[in-house]
């Protein structure tokens, strides 16, 4: 079979398959009288069996080290790859566990420093502001920057409801 239907069958690229001969992995295979290269079922075999060695994660000087060996080697080999697997597994699932610490961490420290409505508002009569100056800071905040306090009045957890009331209040 030429390389194109050989690597159909084994569905891998054309140019996949000439890398494995130029690697060693697939044998150079005779020649027809048109020039192309005429892959047997040994060839197909011995792709395949590539793939299953890939499929596993075995690079590929791994895998070249393997084929022709007995299946005792090879699976001496797959035994390896298989504690690797388990060493990345553990290592992920630790990335895991520091990413979930500094998640809660990071929510309990927005919780305590949030700004909230409340603190604001105290904080700004503790300044001296009176309603009417806190209407006034509003009133000029929706007129030079409408998104940025819409933006400003979620970031206090103020609900919807009453954001829109301080926002139809600012315009008048």
């Amino acid at each position: 079979m030429t390389v194109t239907a050989l690597a159909r069958r084994c569905g891998v690229s054309r140019s996949t398959l000439l890398h494995y001969e130029s690697l060693g992995l697939l044998r150079r295979p005779p020649r027809t009288a048109g020039n192309y290269r005429a892959y047997g079922e040994q060839d197909a075999a011995r792709v395949q069996q590539i793939g299953v060695y890939r499929n596993v994660g075995l690079g590929l000087s791994a895998i070249r080290g393997l084929l022709g060996r007995p299946d005792s080697d090879a699976a001496a080999v797959l035994q390896r790859r298989l504690v690797e697997i388990d060493a990345e597994i553990e290592t992920l699932r630790g990335h895991q566990r520091a990413i979930l610490r500094l998640l809660r961490r990071s929510h309990t420290l927005r919780r305590y420093q949030m700004l909230t409505k409340d603190k604001l508002v105290s904080i700004m009569r503790a300044a001296g502001l009176t309603e009417d100056d806190m209407d006034k800071f509003h009133r000029e905040f929706e007129k030079a920057a409408p998104a940025e306090h819409q933006e400003f009045l979620e970031f206090l957890h103020i609900p919807a409801d009453e954001i829109a009331k301080i926002r139809e209040c600012s315009k008048a």
